[in-house]
């Protein structure tokens, strides 16, 4: 699949707004802390997706109630639904000043991933979380994602990489005041 750019600036991916809020002193920290154990920045972005990804819980996993959707409020409560991880890897990412685009799935529901950019190419990733039957890893060798779309059941990949979350990703977690309304009101498209 063909990733397509909604932003043809590639600083687009870098930049922070109030979601991608990766000048927070927490975001800022918790990017420190990762890249004293990093030797480059492929080394950090994958210490950075396995942070996310290992522990911050999915909040569907393990009965969460609680809905985040800011960086540095995911990585302060240490809970997220796929659309939250991903903005805290972004954050993480781009505080160390890697460009990452926020990506999407449709399933039954659109389910959120990031891709950062290394040589010159996109490469998506998912810090969903594992579980049994879930191995996604970090990879710039072919996709490790969570979920593969059945696109005969009309599950589908979407191409367009997000500077910042698309208005459906973001209203859908804003006016959520817990997990049980927002798992009603997911967007089941962009």
């Amino acid at each position: 699949m063909q990733l397509i750019q909604e932003n043809p600036d590639l600083s687009a991916y870098l930049a922070a707004d109030e979601v991608i809020d990766h000048h927070h002193p927490l975001v800022r920290d918790t990017a420190a802390w990762l890249a004293e154990d990093a030797d480059d920045s492929y080394a950090y972005a994958r210490l950075a997706f396995e942070f996310v990804r290992d522990t911050i819980p999915h909040s569907q996993d393990f009965g969460d109630l609680r809905v985040t959707w800011r960086a540095s409020d995911v990585l302060e409560l240490r809970t997220g639904i796929c659309y939250a991880k991903a903005h805290a890897l972004a954050a993480l990412l781009r505080a160390e000043d890697i460009p990452t685009a926020l990506c999407y799935q449709t399933f039954d529901v659109v389910h959120g991933l990031v891709a950062v950019r290394f040589n010159g190419a996109w490469h998506r990733q998912d810090p969903r979380g594992n579980r049994p039957g879930v191995d996604a890893r970090f990879s710039l060798d072919g996709e490790r994602l969570a979920f593969r779309p059945d696109t005969a059941a009309g599950e589908r990949d979407h191409p367009v990489l997000y500077a910042a979350p698309p208005p459906p990703v973001l209203r859908a977690l804003q006016a959520a005041p817990d997990r049980p309304h927002l798992w009603r009101t997911l967007p089941t498209s962009l």
